[in-house]
């Protein structure tokens, strides 16, 4: 197996990329679009703990578009083989000081393209 080859290191940094800017700017759709729609799904949110995609989408359509904003650290994304990857990052809102967010993501390769098949947002205090 190789493990961050260039290539489809670079379409899952793509995928990551467009996933952030969705998500701070609220663009629900594309949100959407890069979660696999399938019950098996999971997202485990700051707050709520979502399995499927029917879950993920109406959490999605409900929630607040204020202080999404948010800067990105040590955002590490690896790729194993072909069609699987994992994306990790801290990052930081003006909405929650003194907070160090994190987000884990798993990537999948599916016909359709890349799609997260779980993800989990936790906050910690800030040291």
């Amino acid at each position: 197996m190789v493990i961050d080859d260039p290539a489809v290191k670079a379409e899952v940094e793509a995928a990551f990329r467009a996933y952030e800017t969705a998500l701070t700017t609220n663009d629900v759709p594309t949100l959407e679009a890069l979660f696999r729609d399938d019950p098996l799904t999971v997202r485990y949110g700051i707050g709520e703990n979502l399995y499927g995609m029917d879950a993920i989408r109406a959490f999605r359509r409900a929630r607040s578009p204020v202080g999404l904003e948010r800067t990105l650290a040590q955002t590490q994304i690896t790729t194993y083989g072909r069609d699987a990857a994992t994306a990790m990052t801290l990052f930081t809102r003006a909405s929650a000081p003194g907070k160090i967010g994190r987000q884990s993501q798993t990537w999948m390769r599916f016909p359709e393209g890349w799609r997260v098949v779980a993800a989990h947002v936790s906050l910690i205090d800030a040291e």
